[in-house]
This record gives structure tokens, C-alpha cells and sequence, in this order.
């Protein structure tokens, strides 16, 4: 009888802890990945995007130009800081020959203490004998060094081939790339391959991917591009598919570190692609990415180009308008990438997560907003910090996935709406952003025209309250991610 009371006690209990919303929360910890924000675009008319971070200080940036006649680069300290870095051409294309059209896709390479750019060439006769091709660099600083020609890459089959990159896992480097296969289809396939040395490949080829998926063959049949990304005990390969239009899209691959990389089966492909246009942003083919880290080496980010425009005169191939643009990537409970939407070009966006349980994050769900865990779509958690609609020292928080919609506070709930225009809105949805109530390192939120309310959570649901109480503080605090 003593057990049953007991056990009716702590159900009661429990019950009124979730109707006062008193529980006990998880423990406080900042973010391991803080926010990290860029202003896109970050270079106009760059394309095929590469970053290189070195041990020097530097990001070394370097990208296709509109003519495909040369190479170009730049660096800087900070990965926004080369939107305005200096540009210099190191390299270009040969008068006749070989490598002497169709300059595409540099990539930079810091290997064994050279320099090295990989990039893809035609001949000056011939410009559709599309190839890889190696630069070589002794010097400290690649822009006012030397370059050597390593030339040609020998790929056993002699066709159509591009985007050639490198990188290391479990000490043995790898070439991966694109190539037609005639006796696999029109349009190209994703090829890996041991490598000797830095422009020499070593052993037979294997095809990790081909196009299959209907995402993967609008216009053209491609698979190419492809960029590797190694955390969380994977190893992921991002590729660009269909045609260079609204329709290019990423792509993912994925293999576990301790699989043989050199079988196929190793690989598996998503069956949907995980970055793609998207009309609510004004963001068009994003594709062709590569991968680096912020500066204090805590964030991944996604590199990539796109267009700011959906239809397009004549062939994409001359349309020079690709820009290079950043994002921040994040990652699911699984441990695999998310890279949500291109976001609208300005300020990147931010997640908030809650200070008494870290692993929930602000989002809005049907527009009304809520604190939830493991938002797969993470636009729906990602809102840009902008300057209030009411001015005055305040701020507004827009929607990512839907611009133009803000958090604002209606009968002290919160909820995202799309701005009227009008002074009860504005006020509504602007705040005042104080050092956080929990701890001065993270955010609290006030309400612009209820002062003294701030935005919390309560059974994890958003609402503007007055906070006095411990919890109520902690309630009132998030972190930027």
C-alpha cells in the first residue's frame, strides 16, 4: 500500500510540473560552435568556388572568371575579409594547345610544403578536350610566386574530365573527380583514385556515382564538382548535379572513416538533393561548393556559387553572373551535414538556443514559435538579425526560409508573421537585444513596447513575459549559433 501512495505522489508531482512548466533543466554549457555571420555575396562573377585555410594566417580564395582565360586569386585574414582582398592573376591560359580554353574550377592545395592548383582546361583547337591539369608553387606566398607546370593529370580513360580535387584520410591522399564513361552514359560520373604523388594518380579508378536520380539529369546528365567534408567518424562528399541553370543542385555522398574508400559500396547517395534553389530567398543553382572553417576553427562553412535570378538568356555556360557566397553549416543529431536553404543575400542568419536546455533551438512551427530539438529543417530555426523596425537601438528578428516575416509578440505570444507595414507590427516585432539575463555571454530579448517583458520559453512554447525568478531568467536566455 506504502508503494502505491508513493507512486501517486510522484505522478502527481510530475503532472504539476508540467502544467507549471517547473522542470528541471538540462545543464547550462555555451555553444561549442558559436554564431559566425557573413554578408553575401562574397565575390560577383566567381564561380566553382575554392578556400584554402593555411597555418599562415591567411584564406587563400580562388574561383572561375567569367572569360575561362586565367587564374585568379586572393587572400585574407578573415574569411569575410576577402570580399574586398586584392586580386592577382597567377596563371594564364596557353596562346594555342592545350590548356588553352576553357580555364575552369581552380583549386589551391597546401601539399608536403608546395602550393598546388588543380584546375580543369581545354585545348585552344580543341575546346570541348576538357581535362585536368596541376600548377606547382615552392613559395611562401602564392600570389608573387612561381608556378610550374605539373600539367596533365593521366586518367586511364581519355575523355571528358573536370573538378579534380584532393585530400587525405587515414594517411593515403586521394584524387576524386568527374569524368564521362562512354560505356557508362552521356553526361559525367564521380570517379576516386589513390594518389603517388600531387599530380599523379596511383592503381585503377573506381565510379562512386552516376547520375540516377531525376534531380541529377535536368538538362544534362552530371555528377561533378565534388568536395570532401570528413567529421562525426564519416566522410561526405558534396557534388553539383543537372545543368548549370536553376535546376544545379548539391548532392551527398556518404562512407564511414573506417570503410575501404575505394569500393563503391562504401558510398551511399541521398536520394533527394541537400541544398537546392529556393524561390523564397531569390537564390538560383547553388552548387559547385567546397568546404572551410570560421577563423577560430569552431564552425564549418559552406562555400558555394549561385545566381540571384531564375531565367537565364541563352546557354548558362556565358551567363557570367555566378557569385561565391557563405553559409554556416550545421549538423543533425545524426552527425550528417545540414546545410538548410541559400539564404537571402545580405546578413547570414542565426540559430538561438535555449540556455537551460542546449540542444533546443527557437523555431517556428506553423508561424507560431517554439523551442524544439533537432530541427532537420533548419531554415525554420534560423532567423537574421536585423535592425528593428522601429529603429531606435532595437532589432527584429526575420525569418530565414521566409524574408519579410518576423518574430513578433500578439496577446504575449510569440508567433512569425509577415510584416503589414504598419506602427503596431513594427513595435510588436522589434526588441531590444541585452546580455543575456542567465549569463552576460549569451542574448535576452525585450520587448520594444512592453518593457520588462522578454521573450521565453514556457512547455516549450514562446512567449513575452515578465522574468523575475531564476528560471524565469534562464527561460529568457539563448545563445547564438
Amino acid at each position: 500500500m506504502r508503494r502505491l501512495v508513493r507512486r501517486a505522489v510522484v505522478a502527481a508531482a510530475a503532472a504539476l510540473a508540467v502544467l507549471t512548466g517547473v522542470t528541471t533543466p538540462a545543464q547550462a554549457a555555451a555553444p561549442a560552435s558559436p554564431a559566425v555571420t557573413f554578408t553575401n555575396p562574397i565575390a560577383l562573377q566567381r564561380a566553382d568556388p575554392h578556400i584554402f585555410k593555411h597555418t599562415d594566417g591567411y584564406y587563400y580564395f580562388t574561383a572561375t572568371v567569367p572569360a575561362y582565360d586565367k587564374i585568379v586569386m586572393r587572400r585574407a585574414t578573415t574569411l569575410q575579409g576577402l570580399a574586398t582582398a586584392p586580386e592577382t592573376t597567377i596563371w594564364t591560359k596557353h596562346a594555342s594547345g592545350e590548356m588553352g580554353a576553357h580555364i575552369w574550377a581552380p583549386e589551391i592545395h597546401f601539399i608536403d610544403g608546395k602550393w598546388y592548383v588543380y584546375f580543369t582546361a581545354g585545348a585552344s583547337n580543341d575546346i570541348w578536350k576538357i581535362r585536368p591539369y596541376v600548377l606547382e608553387s615552392s613559395s611562401a606566398n602564392p600570389l608573387t610566386g612561381t608556378w610550374t607546370e605539373k600539367g596533365r593529370i593521366a586518367l586511364p580513360l581519355d575523355t571528358f574530365s573536370l573538378d579534380a580535387t584532393t585530400f587525405v584520410h587515414n594517411g593515403t591522399r586521394y584524387l576524386s573527380w568527374a569524368q564521362n564513361d562512354p560505356a557508362v552514359g552521356s553526361g559525367t560520373n564521380l570517379y576516386l583514385a589513390r594518389m603517388s604523388n600531387p599530380w599523379t594518380i596511383s592503381g585503377s579508378p573506381v565510379m562512386i556515382s552516376k547520375p540516377e536520380y531525376s534531380w541529377e539529369t535536368v538538362g544534362h546528365r552530371v555528377n561533378e564538382g565534388p568536395a570532401v567534408l570528413q567529421k562525426n567518424g564519416k566522410v561526405f562528399v558534396t557534388y553539383s548535379a543537372s545543368a548549370t541553370d536553376a535546376n544545379y543542385c548539391l548532392g551527398l555522398l556518404t562512407a564511414d572513416a573506417t570503410a575501404d574508400l575505394m569500393n563503391p559500396a562504401s558510398w551511399a547517395k541521398t536520394s533527394t538533393p541537400v541544398f537546392k534553389s529556393n524561390d523564397n530567398t531569390g537564390q538560383y543553382g547553388p552548387g559547385h561548393n567546397t568546404f572551410t572553417v570560421s577563423e577560430d576553427g569552431k564552425s564549418d562553412v559552406l562555400v558555394y556559387h549561385d545566381r540571384n535570378y531564375k531565367n537565364i538568356s541563352g546557354d548558362p555556360l556565358n551567363d557570367p553572373n555566378r557569385r561565391t557566397r557563405y553559409q554556416k553549416i550545421y549538423w543533425n543529431a545524426d552527425g550528417t551535414p545540414n546545410f538548410g536553404i541559400p539564404v537571402a543575400d545580405g546578413a547570414t542568419p542565426v540559430r538561438l538556443s535555449s540556455f537551460n536546455y542546449p540542444d533546443k533551438f527557437i523555431r517556428h512551427w506553423e508561424y507560431r514559435a517554439k523551442l524544439e530539438g533537432n530541427v532537420t529543417n533548419l531554415a525554420d530555426s534560423q532567423f537574421r538579425i536585423v535592425t528593428g523596425l522601429t529603429g531606435s537601438g532595437t532589432v527584429s528578428l526575420e525569418s530565414a526560409n521566409f524574408p519579410g516575416y518576423y518574430l513578433r509578440h500578439k496577446n504575449n505570444e510569440l508567433w512569425v508573421e509577415k510584416d503589414d507595414g504598419s506602427a503596431l507590427f513594427d513595435a510588436d516585432a522589434s526588441f531590444h537585444e541585452r546580455a543575456g539575463l542567465a549569463d552576460p555571454a549569451a542574448v535576452s530579448y525585450e520587448s520594444y513596447n512592453f518593457p520588462g517583458r522578454y521573450i521565453r520559453h514556457f512547455n516549450n512554447l514562446l512567449y513575452t513575459q515578465p522574468v523575475s525568478t531564476t528560471l524565469d531568467q534562464q527561460d529568457a536566455t539563448f545563445y547564438k549559433e
